[in-house]
């Protein structure tokens, strides 16, 4: 792997935080004008807290991985397999356009329903795992970039230690989490239907890759008979 100097780490940093607050702008936006008013506090502590996930995301691996942050920005990725480019462009519009509008319909609008607040709990529990697999396989796997690609030029080989240990995608596992946190969070019904989409893709993602990386990289079915379950602990 690359190294990268201490200024291009900086850089990177200030992008991925960029490109994160502009992201989070877009939900924050597209939730209340879908609202059409202000629907109480419990969505402000969703967008407060996603500051903190990210913001907390590329600290840590500003310290502990830098040169993977500047990889995923990079916009084309050579070798990247072109049904991970779909299902990935469509996981994320479905989490950026989906997920906030149905919120905003539902919480703001319409009011087809509203979670008791307890619910927040559960969903904060969520969140945080998903922030702290998300780093954890950040962390230790520095090929953990956006779009599936055996990496020849990186020297990409087979990650067991870490989260892998649990299970063989725990990236994805953190996608899911993070998702599912936000119905219970903002307190909808409603919106688990955009999220239910958003888990189907990414099941459908770790399917793809797993049968991939077996067939393409050296050591991984041998990993994969190690480290059982894909995505769901002690399910699958």
């Amino acid at each position: 792997m690359s190294k990268i100097s201490n200024a291009e780490a900086k850089a990177a940093v200030g992008k991925s935080l960029a490109l994160a607050s502009v992201m989070l702008t877009l939900q924050m936006v597209i939730f209340y004008v879908s609202a059409g008013h202000g629907v109480g506090f419990r969505p402000w502590l969703f967008f407060a807290a996603s500051v903190v996930h990210y913001t907390i995301s590329v600290v840590v691996q500003y310290k502990l991985n830098p040169g993977l942050l500047a990889q995923r920005l990079r916009i084309r990725r050579k070798g990247s397999k072109a049904w991970d480019e779909i299902l990935m462009r469509v996981a994320n519009l479905t989490v950026l356009i989906a997920v906030p509008a149905m919120a905003g319909l539902d919480l703001g609008r319409y009011h087809w329903s509203n979670l008791h607040e307890l619910f927040v709990l559960l969903g904060f529990a969520l969140f945080g795992a998903s922030t702290l697999f998300l780093n954890w396989a950040m962390a230790v796997n520095p090929h953990f970039e956006p779009t599936v690609r055996i990496q020849k030029n990186r020297g990409h080989k087979v990650i067991s230690g870490g989260p892998y240990q649990i299970v063989r995608h725990p990236g994805y596992l953190a996608g899911i989490l993070f998702t599912l946190s936000i119905p219970l969070i903002m307190g909808s019904v409603f919106t688990f239907v955009p999220v239910g989409v958003y888990i189907v893709l990414f099941v459908t993602r770790t399917w793809l890759e797993d049968r991939t990386l077996q067939r393409e990289l050296d050591g991984y079915s041998d990993y994969a008979k190690q480290v059982r379950y894909r995505l769901f602990p002690g399910v699958w």
